[in-house]
């Protein structure tokens, strides 16, 4: 659909970047079976570094109570360990470059920190391309009948994703037993 179809993708990855709970794999497999390779790694890294950095500026400008509209507490709280750390911008690159982090809840807790407009922009643009890039490997794949490399490609996308969500659950678990302390 041309360019509509490019603002209309947008705004649906704008959207579930929001919704925090709506995984983005799915979009970036279809942004890469729509788009291609490098046409939907580019789209969807520049929605979805959008929406990060729009959520960052209303949470700057409103604090918690805009990110109560979208996250309960309890989920804000277990990304707290971030807040006081002197490396909150090198560990939040890390989470992002890991597939399987939490990265729409990052994004409303990073307007929490001190973290520079600037920098937030590179940790969302860089950080999550990686597995933008793969997942849209995956989709293109699928695109062209290509199975074995549209498998390979999510098979190293679900083992990322697991790796990266037991080091996150790990590292959250023992921030929250050292609060309890």
């Amino acid at each position: 659909q041309g360019i509509l179809g490019v603002i209309a993708f947008i705004g649906m990855v704008v959207f579930q970047v929001f919704a925090a709970i709506i995984p983005g794999g799915p979009f970036q497999i279809g942004a890469g079976y729509a788009f291609g390779i490098w046409k939907g790694s580019l789209i969807c890294d520049f929605a979805t570094t959008l929406a990060s950095v729009l959520i960052f500026l209303l949470v700057r400008r409103f604090g918690v109570s805009f990110i109560e509209l979208f996250i309960d507490r309890e989920k804000l709280a277990s990304v707290k360990f971030l807040k006081n750390n002197e490396k909150v911008e090198s560990i939040l690159f890390l989470l992002f470059l890991i597939p399987g982090t939490p990265k729409d809840l990052l994004s409303y807790f990073a307007g929490l920190t001190r973290i520079k407009l600037s920098h937030w922009i590179f940790i969302c643009g860089v950080g999550r391309f990686p597995a933008i890039f793969l997942s849209c490997v995956s989709g293109s794949a699928l695109s062209t009948a290509q199975y074995e490399l549209a498998v390979a490609a999510m098979v190293v996308i679900v083992i990322c994703s697991v790796g990266g969500t037991l080091i996150y659950r790990h590292h959250t678990k023992k921030n929250h037993l050292n609060d309890a302390k």
